[in-house]
């Protein structure tokens, strides 16, 4: 019965399962359901032998040697019968075995409950006598490494995509806005002072819904404009840059470091569909949305916008793949099915500058967690683009150049 799982038997509660109720019942009190499952064990365990005993005198009188094969297969029987049998098939089937078995326990309990109580008195006894305190024993919690665990090995029971969301679900909880942000490189943003007929023609080939408005800088941010009603403005001959700035709603700042659970709450909690990331100097950093927090746990579902020029999502036949360096590491690990460290540098140009620990001056290559990398084109003092070459099975996590 011990070894009944509890949040199992939980489930079978719900269910009414006939002696799942009984069942949580006995084991909130372990103590007396012990106490009188090993009374009446150790009580049997000592009639048997004694009863045995006395028949082999009765049948064969004194003779040693009989009553030496009498008590040895009497142990025998009880070793096999009573003790290891039983506790096998307990530990094998323990729902099949503690249901049906509470609803003769719980009867029991109450008629020994005196003689239970007595013995209890011993044990308290010694119990303090030790200084051991049974109500100060925490109960045991499931730590997020062993749910972990539980769920990598629910893989004959749950499908693999539900068996990933749950994996990346706990790897939400160590994550920040920072991770999941995209780059002020790639944020698609409107230049309030830029030409009108350039602004429109973004209008009519942007790939959100909606666009932070800035002014100078992406630092200088005005607010967040609604693309259908500028397009609808638009329609209608009134738009202009006065008009423009007239649609733009607050923009909502997010501060770098945010976890993203609370985000997604903050979200919810505002209405907002949109957050600007800003370090604490006021420079934003990047935009988060919450598409950008749930594609975390279950994957790329938008296509809003198309990726850096020349950038691949999967390996081509010669194990190779041209990504940009700007392109994030956690989105790289997602679509490669590669194992790059994702707690320092956000993408994979910081990545090979801090493995470097330089700016490269011409083709370098670099192998980081057996993925060996190789530097085609620098951009001033960023890496722009790099080729992947798959890296083999079972590598060693190493970084080397």
């Amino acid at each position: 019965m011990l070894a009944l799982n509890r949040h199992r038997l939980k489930h079978l509660i719900k269910k009414g399962t006939l002696g799942a109720r009984t069942t949580h019942r006995l084991l909130t009190h372990t103590e007396k359901l012990l106490s009188v499952i090993l009374i009446g064990n150790n009580l049997i365990n000592t009639i048997i032998p004694v009863l045995t005993t006395a028949i082999a005198l009765r049948t064969f009188g004194t003779n040693n040697l009989a009553l030496s094969i009498t008590t040895g297969g009497v142990a025998f029987l009880i070793i096999i019968f009573s003790e290891i049998t039983p506790k096998i098939i307990g530990a094998a089937w323990p729902e099949k075995i503690a249901l049906p078995a509470s609803l003769a326990l719980s009867p029991l309990m109450r008629i020994t409950r005196p003689l239970v109580w007595f013995v209890n008195l011993f044990v308290s006894a010694l119990l303090r006598i030790l200084r051991l305190d049974t109500r100060k024993a925490k109960e045991h919690r499931l730590s997020m490494d062993e749910l972990r665990t539980i769920v990598l090995e629910s893989a004959n029971f749950a499908p693999h995509k539900h068996r990933s969301i749950l994996l990346n679900l706990f790897d939400l909880e160590d994550l920040t806005v920072d991770d999941v942000m995209v780059p002020r490189t790639r944020i698609e943003a409107l230049d309030l002072d830029a030409p009108l007929e350039t602004m429109l023609q973004q209008l009519d080939t942007c790939y959100h819904n909606k666009l932070p408005v800035y002014q100078g800088d992406t630092d200088h941010i005005l607010g967040v404009l609604q693309v259908r009603k500028a397009l609808a403005a638009r329609h209608g001959h009134t738009l202009k840059h006065d008009t423009l700035r007239e649609l733009l709603t607050e923009p909502y700042f997010v501060p770098s470091g945010t976890p993203v659970f609370q985000q997604l709450q903050y979200f919810q909690e505002n209405q907002q569909r949109m957050g600007l990331i800003v370090n604490e100097y006021g420079e934003v950093l990047g935009l988060v949305t919450p598409e950008d927090i749930i594609e975390e746990l279950i994957g790329e579902f938008t296509t809003t916008m198309p990726r850096t020029s020349g950038t691949c999502t999967d390996w081509n036949a010669k194990g190779e793949c041209i990504v940009a360096g700007s392109m994030p590491l956690r989105e790289l690990n997602r679509l490669l099915n590669l194992q790059l460290p994702v707690q320092g540098p956000k993408t994979l140009n910081g990545l090979i500058l801090e493995v470097l620990r330089e700016i490269p001056d011409g083709d370098v290559s670099v192998q980081i967690n057996g993925c060996r990398m190789e530097v085609m084109q620098i951009d001033h003092q960023t890496v722009k683009t790099i080729k992947l070459f798959r890296p083999a099975q079972n590598s060693a996590n190493e970084m080397s150049l």
